[in-house]
């Protein structure tokens, strides 16, 4: 329904729809000036589809915006994720570090999108298409976190090896996973540790956990299961979680150890 649509939708859509006719021109063309239809520009003028970033940049070249619709996008892009990681998403985009355990899924921050598509369209119950391509389409710009500068952002990501050998989607999809993991592991910002099966009992097996530290140097750690998310900010729980994961970094292969079983995992498929 329209009023279950993001807010931010709707404003990006009537700022876009004042722009445009501010420089005189039409929808349809619009469309023709960026390369969309004419159904995609008044969609996304009437708040029912989020703009995407290629969209953006096209408008405010076209329309001259002046960085504008620029400076909604990452809220439009908040807005296509699931409402209870919302807030979640706000802290990682304020953090200093983020350090995580994962042990059924290779995390969201390192999926290919063929990786995230084949998990989204797995759903139960289903999500409308529309619904899959909008989170696969978050999941992907949250990914920009990475890469980010001034200040850029430490990762330690702890994988469990089931997680790396659970198929999702085709041969190929998981192939390409594999390899997208090893190129982003070379990054200076990023470690990427996989916690051997051969381990056995150790001291994540209460589940997954990202823990988090913000620019104001405030800590925080959040859990998520089954579309449950809980985030915690008192200093004496997050402690815990902290020293926890210290013990499951020493308890992980090294990232060169981790890196030389990744490859030898791409090259069985």
């Amino acid at each position: 329904m329209q009023s279950d649509l993001p807010g931010v939708w709707s404003a990006y859509g009537v700022l876009s729809q004042y722009l445009r006719k501010r420089a005189g021109l039409s929808q349809q063309q619009l469309g023709e000036a960026i390369g969309y239809s004419l159904e995609q520009v008044a969609s996304v003028e009437q708040g029912r589809r989020p703009a995407k970033a290629a969209f953006t940049a096209a408008a405010e070249r076209v329309l001259q915006a002046g960085g504008v619709l620029e400076a909604l996008q990452d809220e439009v892009d908040r807005a296509k994720l699931p409402r209870f990681f919302q807030n979640v998403a706000l802290l990682e985009a304020e953090a200093l570090s983020r350090f995580s355990y994962d042990p059924l899924l290779i995390p969201g921050l390192l999926q290919t999108e063929a990786y995230a598509q084949a998990l989204l369209e797995a759903h139960f119950p289903p999500l409308d298409e529309e619904v899959v391509e909008q989170r696969v389409a978050a999941r992907l710009a949250r990914q920009a976190l990475l890469s980010r500068k001034n200040p850029p952002v430490v990762f330690v990501f702890i994988v469990e090896e089931g997680a790396l050998r659970r198929f999702v989607g085709s041969s190929a999809v998981m192939q390409r996973q594999l390899e997208h993991l090893l190129t982003s592991a070379r990054f200076r910002n990023i470690e990427l540790q996989v916690m051997p099966a051969a381990r056995g009992v150790h001291s994540g097996l209460n589940g997954p956990m990202v823990l988090l530290e913000s620019m104001d140097r405030g800590r925080h750690v959040y859990v998520d299961a089954q579309g449950l998310v809980s985030v915690r900010s008192d200093e004496d729980e997050v402690s815990e979680f902290w020293l926890r994961y210290g013990m499951l970094r020493t308890q992980a292969l090294s990232t060169e150890e981790s890196s030389r079983l990744i490859e030898r995992m791409a090259g069985e498929l």
